[in-house]
């Protein structure tokens, strides 16, 4: 699966942004996909997941009810539309999947192997 994200940009402390990850190949269905964001000399931070199916989804602690994770597999989109945007969420936004067919409840702990360019996201003052 190959996945490339897109919707960023810069928006001012307390705004919105809808991110989309658009993905390609027959592994999409059955694929989990997540987003994580990195910012410049830090780790990878895990900011949401949704399941195969969108049955299932899980978000980061920080997020706190102000993202939303969303798929449709009939146009092979997931989309992750944050609220409330904080100083602290300025980062490099990606997609990433796992392929494997997932039943669990755990999505946070899956692998994502496959990432996707990332899209900058920026939250002014």
């Amino acid at each position: 699966v190959q996945l490339q994200a897109s919707g960023g940009g810069l928006v001012q402390a307390g705004g919105s942004l809808r991110l989309s990850c658009e993905a390609s190949g027959s592994t999409f269905s059955t694929s989990s996909i997540a987003w994580f964001r990195q910012s410049p000399g830090t780790d990878r931070e895990f900011v949401a997941a949704i399941s195969w199916t969108g049955g299932s989804t899980t978000y980061g602690d920080f997020v706190k009810g102000r993202f939303t994770i969303s798929r449709d597999n009939a146009l092979n989109m997931v989309y992750l539309q944050m609220n409330s945007l904080r100083l602290e969420d300025t980062a490099v936004y990606y997609c990433a999947a796992d392929p494997r067919k997932y039943y669990g409840s755990n999505l946070y702990r899956l692998k994502y192997n496959y990432r996707g360019q990332g899209t900058q996201v920026t939250v002014s003052s």
